[in-house]
């Protein structure tokens, strides 16, 4: 009864001080691990931050959960308290670099799958009290088309896929756009270029996915943008510190600030309603049950 009254409290105050915000949720994703997925999702979260915007970064990668990690913070609680209602959503978000939200996902991931009815209706009230709470909810997810990461990206918004110039790390993005879309699914795909040696590296890798997407799926796949195979992302990584923050004036650094300006102006110039926490969770409770 506690919990639930503080979480009425909260989302009161929630309410009172953002009145109208719209809370938008988007996925990341990866064909196959090692393309530096949240290493991009921390720093584009983060930077996004830094434009004003209040960021909660949801660690949705089973097994390999390592948000925390990148950011040298311990986690002490996850997903898996909230799932057992050891917890309430507010008690398991956590605080990173710049006071960056997030919450950090471990094991319970699966047991998402295998909630009771009464289970995942406490879980969409929690989750559903983060409404008007951040402009943005990120959900990092594994990398791979497994059954949670499938889930995460038919139930939000948009997702971005981060993929490197490797060939088969090409592939498997393409992969799993190509497996979401034969399911009659109309997912807003983005593509990130990680690691690229330059611009034209990027964009070839870029066209590559989006010309075979527009020829056999008949679908437009925009370019969010590329990051550059810098060698101060591994040494942030090393000191636990993202390379946004360690490295301000690195390569890679100034190619997610421009990244995240055009992430920005397609938001603005796109659709002005948004489905929201509430439209995420319908999906989501649907695909689960």
């Amino acid at each position: 009864m506690t919990d639930q009254a503080q979480g009425l409290r909260n989302l009161v105050q929630i309410q009172n001080e953002h009145g109208t915000r719209e809370t938008r949720v988007i996925t990341v994703t990866s064909g196959k691990g090692g393309v530096g997925k949240s290493n991009f999702t921390l720093n584009f979260a983060l930077t996004l931050q830094s434009r004003g915007y209040k960021v909660l970064v949801f660690d949705a990668d089973i097994g390999l959960a390592n948000i925390d990690v990148l950011m040298g913070v311990s986690s002490k609680y996850s997903l898996y308290h909230l799932l057992k209602k050891e917890k309430t959503i507010w008690e398991i978000i956590q605080k990173g670099h710049n006071d960056l939200e997030f919450i950090a996902g471990g094991s319970g991931f699966n047991d998402l799958l295998r909630l009771t009815d009464d289970e995942l209706d406490y879980f969409a009230n929690q989750v559903n009290q983060l409404s008007g709470y951040v402009d943005f909810i990120i959900f990092d997810t594994g990398a791979g088309l497994s059954k949670e990461t499938l889930k995460f990206i038919l139930a939000a918004e948009e997702t971005i896929v981060v993929t490197t110039p490797e060939p088969t790390s090409i592939t498997d993005a393409y992969a799993i756009i190509k497996m979401v879309n034969s399911m009659g699914h109309k997912v807003p795909f983005t593509l990130v270029i990680n690691r690229v040696t330059d611009v034209k590296e990027g964009k070839h890798t870029a066209d590559k996915i989006s010309l075979v997407a527009k020829q056999f799926l008949h679908i437009d796949i925009p370019t969010l943008g590329f990051v550059d195979d810098d060698n101060s992302v591994s040494k942030a990584v090393k000191k636990q510190i993202p390379f946004t923050i360690a490295f301000p004036n690195s390569a890679a650094s100034k190619d997610i600030h421009s990244l995240v300006d055009r992430f920005i102006a397609g938001q603005q110039q796109g659709d002005s309603h948004h489905a929201g926490i509430k439209g995420f969770l319908s999906k989501m409770m649907k695909l689960l049950k």
